[in-house]
């Protein structure tokens, strides 16, 4: 029996592979619902519609740490877990074997947003790790690894759909030798460890006083859900999709309306911005918006 940990799409195309295979899948166990947007509906995680449609028994505890029994009283051979999105207590991995499936090349990008900051850093490649866990974060042994590029259209949603169907592949061919434990178990180099924590609000933060490729690797780490973001004028601008203008010469957060253009000077080149949405405003493309805007009318400076 096997029990399953996940939560967002990433981990549905899993969760999806081991049941179409006919895995027994004895649990699912994935975060709370939420409350969404600003009417606050209650919304389900990705992995438990898909869980319920095929009438399998979700778990949702509010914090695994101190709620756990559960899980343990089924005795599975195997818990995996993709994106669950809570640390898991010490007792589980000494009883249970576990293995993640981890979206970086480890030891490159341990912790909880290794896609976003692929993308933030501008890397070419990336790839599934298939690793052993342990009580520490994204440390234990490395079972497989596959690599795949990063494309320069690519954001979050693209490239996570990338590899969560690279994950699906992987996991399909190699989980029967893991669970008869015939599986390679190689030691990660700490030497060459780096992180990728959860992501605060101020690290979705844009910064016109640093290069275009930095702002514009923020936009597409944090698309399409989440957006980059800036201040103007006290109201909060959310952008979505965005390109290097290398022509036009600006000063950092010096702001030009040019031929339906909105451009942001940056450390080095121009920033242009293609799909936008002010605070209390619908998502528009950049040419919508710019027909009934008064925000950035008058050009100028970002001084916020």
């Amino acid at each position: 029996m096997i029990v399953f940990m996940g939560t967002p799409e990433f981990a549905v195309p899993i969760l999806e592979m081991l049941i179409k295979e006919k895995y027994q899948i004895g649990l699912v166990v994935t975060q709370p619902d939420k409350r969404i947007g600003r009417k606050k509906t209650l919304e389900e995680p990705p992995v438990k519609v898909v869980a319920k449609k095929y009438n399998l028994e979700v778990f949702q505890p509010f914090n695994i740490k101190d709620d756990y029994q559960k899980i343990l009283d089924l005795k599975p051979k195997l818990i995996i877990t993709a994106a669950y999105g809570q640390i898991i207590p010490k007792v589980i991995f000494d009883n249970i074997k576990s293995i993640n499936i981890h979206g970086s090349l480890l030891p490159k990008y341990r912790g909880g947003a290794p896609i976003q900051y692929a993308l933030f850093n501008g890397d070419l490649k990336t790839g599934i790790t298939i690793m052993e866990m342990i009580y520490k974060m994204d440390a234990g042994n490395i079972i497989y690894q596959e690599e795949i590029s990063i494309d320069k259209d690519d954001d979050y949603l693209s490239l996570s759909n990338k590899l969560s169907l690279l994950g699906k592949k992987m996991l399909k061919e190699k989980l029967p030798t893991i669970l008869n434990n015939h599986h390679p178990s190689i030691i990660q180099k700490e030497d060459l460890v780096t992180y990728s924590p959860t992501l605060k609000y101020e690290d979705e933060a844009l910064d016109f006083k640093k290069e275009a490729s930095y702002n514009h690797n923020r936009i597409r780490g944090l698309s399409p859900n989440v957006g980059a973001h800036f201040k103007i004028n006290g109201t909060i601008v959310k952008v979505f999709k965005s390109k290097i203008n290398d022509i036009i010469k600006l000063s950092p957060n010096e702001i030009k309306i040019i031929d339906k253009k909105l451009l942001i000077g940056c450390k080095d080149y121009a920033l242009e911005i293609l799909l936008i949405q002010q605070q209390s405003k619908r998502l528009m493309s950049i040419k919508d918006y710019l027909n009934g805007q008064t925000l950035f009318k008058d050009g100028g400076f970002i001084n916020e």
